[in-house]
């Protein structure tokens, strides 16, 4: 099966925004216009393609990534069936809620470019920027397309000002509005000076037009700011410019492209999903101003043999290479591993390389996904992003490559988990089912984590938030059919130390015959993080949160019982010192001990690191440290000194106050433990008239009064620290 499209005519870009912009009513408009479906589903039918789990048509929220493969001709191409002119395009339609965040992170890593939706109305919302974030992270070029221009209230300058404001001063206009809310018409472009309004079934039908008298003015006086900033990306296009030529359309799209692979610039497009108006414009631009795979620098690796560096070229011809960036559980074919193709080509039915593991499996069949939906295929080639069936050890960030050449890719880095929830089944059956219904949902989702209370032996899952936890305590009912008893959500608290501290500790056992012998002398101080560009020496392993520094010299501890240290002070961690909570950016260094010929064994070290390292906790002011969220709360003026008030008795800091439409806006970072309930809290105080959105921001030390209370709820008592 030969290649159906070159690489250079192929586009993989997702499509994110903040909850509630329309990224699925636009996702649902592509599917239609590139003929991938034969109707539009609605969100507020619960009858949406990409939206496809019971969960979000209830709801009307995406919660998982939807990935959709469809062709594109440009809207301008005389004979839009003609495949020589057609554009495959891999999309991910990622979900909104910060709960579900780990779905856009990982997306980000694996696609070239994204299309950021905004509502015209509310402009740049808190999870717009958490995305942003990401994209600017991956080093993602981006296209902005301001959505919902038919809105009541719809503002495309002042959603432009914001993402001026509040995300990039990169952003430049390369379409205006025809009209706003019950006037909204169609859009006009920049570049080709026309106005483009959608006409026959759905808007299908793309015309071009003259640009109406009255928006003539403005629609100059931009383009003359469009070729302005365009120019600055191009020597020969400025000093033309600067000399009285201005450049060709043709000219100004060339180097626009150049500056949006580079990140200098991001195009802002406009206009309605629902209404149908603007969505092929912007597949144009798409195809315009995002990268092929080949536009991109070739992806970077390690060698696992000997730790150099290798790269790999988006071509068919290089050995294979691909990487796994998300599982998902079918009803009907077991695990489908997602993965993209970054060289070479993999064909159903071969074995391929885990080089993460260093296993080989058997790659069963592949898929190509529309959504829930899948197409049966024979290979995938390099660029193209396909999902695997029959890869049971393959977990994300796992590369997958060819044996004679391995290459271990970047892993994808999640958000740690802040809420926490103790979960019972309700019968011996339930507990059966729901011990593998826990792994299963574990490996899809990163940011979910599943432990066992020490003490009570109970279960605890810990997710992003109250809704993420719902929802998989939800898919635990349906599609694994296990009942459970839930607890009350708890607060995912972590500890550290302020400063230095040094131990020692001597563990001698004797009790006839053999004895044991263990005897460390740790220093442990706050982990710094590295520098930029700064490499990790070879005495030293580092994982996240915790450094393990072995400065033993002389061979006074032999080598073999250093792990054993190292595995010691990690479990100590994970004990915690304050109240029982993990601790983390903790840097253990190991410098000096002894041993004995006979006695000395691992388990002897590992027991005498445990005690040295709580003693040396006990000196270095270990605290206890909780999540605080950055809350955006949008209230009108009448309730705002109310909501003020009560986000101050929170314990929290506003930090800022600004207007959104007749909305205020207050900005504030408040502890998680504060919130819970907050939203029905909000709506009593404001006549349900505000809305609030959070995010996790960092972790900061627990004040020691709510310390203390902490401390007492588990039932432990004052621990002395040396001040």
């Amino acid at each position: 099966m030969a290649r159906e499209f070159p690489v250079s005519r192929m586009r993989n870009f997702g499509i994110v925004a903040h909850v509630d912009a329309g990224k699925t009513t636009t996702s649902e408009r592509v599917l239609f216009y590139t003929g991938m479906s034969h109707k539009i589903g609605e969100v507020h039918d619960g009858a949406t393609v990409t939206d496809w789990m019971e969960q979000e048509r209830e709801r009307g929220i995406t919660i998982t990534a939807a990935a959709i493969s469809c062709n594109w001709s440009k809207t301008d191409v005389a004979d839009r069936k003609d495949r020589s002119q057609m554009y495959n395009f891999n999309i991910i339609d990622t979900p909104g809620h910060i709960d579900f965040t780990a779905e856009v992170k990982r997306s980000m890593r694996v696609l070239d470019g994204a299309v950021v939706v905004f509502d015209s109305v509310a402009g740049v919302e808190p999870q717009s920027e958490t995305n942003w974030g990401y994209a600017d992270e991956a080093g993602v070029p981006r296209i902005c397309f301001i959505n919902k221009m038919d809105r009541l209230g719809a503002s495309f300058e002042k959603s432009y000002a914001s993402i001026l404001d509040r995300l990039s001063k990169k952003a430049v206009r390369i379409q205006l509005p025809w009209g706003a809310e019950d006037n909204f018409q169609g859009v006009i472009d920049l570049i080709k000076m026309k106005a483009f309004v959608f006409e026959g079934e759905m808007g299908t039908t793309v015309r071009a037009v003259e640009i109406p008298e009255e928006l003539k003015a403005d629609a100059e006086k931009y383009r003359a700011e469009l070729i302005e900033r365009v120019v600055e990306h191009d020597d020969v296009l400025m000093e033309a410019y600067l000399s009285g030529t201005l450049p060709t359309n043709e000219q100004l799209m060339v180097t626009l492209r150049k500056a949006v692979l580079a990140n200098e610039l991001f195009p802002v497009m406009t206009g309605s999903a629902l209404k149908n108006i603007g969505v092929q414009l912007v597949l144009d631009g798409v195809v315009d101003y995002l990268p092929a795979p080949t536009d991109l620098p070739p992806v970077k690796g390690i060698n696992p043999k000997d730790d150099s560096e290798v790269t790999r070229l988006p071509d068919d011809s290089e050995p294979f290479c691909a990487l796994a960036f998300k599982l998902q559980t079918d009803p009907f074919v077991g695990q489908l591993t997602f993965f993209r193709v970054y060289s070479g080509v993999v064909k159903a039915g071969s074995y391929i390389y885990n080089a993460t593991t260093g296993e080989k499996e058997r790659l069963g069949r592949i898929v190509r996904l529309m959504a829930d939906k899948r197409t049966e295929i024979e290979e995938v080639y390099a660029g193209e992003i396909a999902a695997g069936v029959g890869l049971k050890e393959v977990k994300t960030s796992h590369t997958l490559c060819d044996e004679a050449n391995p290459i271990i890719l970047e892993q994808i880095k999640f958000p740690e988990p802040v809420v926490a929830l103790r979960v019972e089944p309700k019968t011996k059956g339930d507990q059966e089912r729901m011990g593998v219904a826990l792994k299963k949902l574990a490996d899809e989702d990163p940011t979910f984590k599943v432990s066992t209370d020490e003490e009570t032996m109970e279960t605890i899952i810990a997710g992003m938030g109250e809704l993420h936890l719902e929802i998989l305590v939800d898919r635990m009912k349906r599609e694994f059919n296990v009942e459970a008893n839930v607890g009350a959500p708890q607060v995912a608290y972590r500890e550290t130390i302020q400063r230095e501290a040094e131990a020692e500790y001597k563990y001698v056992k004797q009790s006839g015959g053999r004895g044991q012998y263990g005897h460390v002398k740790i220093r442990i101080r706050p982990m710094k993080p590295l520098e930029e560009g700064e490499t990790v020496k070879k005495n030293i392993t580092r994982e996240d949160h915790y450094e393990f520094i072995n400065n033993i010299k002389g061979g006074v501890i032999p080598g073999e019982f250093i792990p054993a240290v190292m595995k010691g002070c990690k479990e100590a961690m994970a004990r915690g010192f304050v109240a029982g909570y993990k601790m983390e950016d903790i840097s253990v260094e190991l410098f000096d001990g002894s041993f004995h010929d006979v006695d000395s064994s691992e388990i002897a070290f590992k027991l005498a690191a445990i005690h040295a390292f709580k003693e040396a906790a006990a000196k270095a002011g270990a605290v206890l440290l909780e999540p605080v969220m950055k809350v955006e709360v949008r209230t009108p003026e009448q309730f705002m000194g109310d909501v003020n008030g009560n986000i101050s008795s929170k314990r929290g800091q506003v930090e800022g106050m600004g207007d959104i439409g007749d909305k205020k806006v207050i900005t504030a970072k408040v502890p998680l433990s504060e919130m819970f309930g907050y939203t029905n809290m909000l709506r009593s105080m404001t006549q349900g008239r505000a809305s609030m959105m959070m995010e996790f921001h960092h972790y900061d030390v627990v004040p020691p009064n709510v310390a203390n209370e902490i401390k007492k709820n588990r039932g432990v008592k004052d621990v002395e620290t040396e001040e």
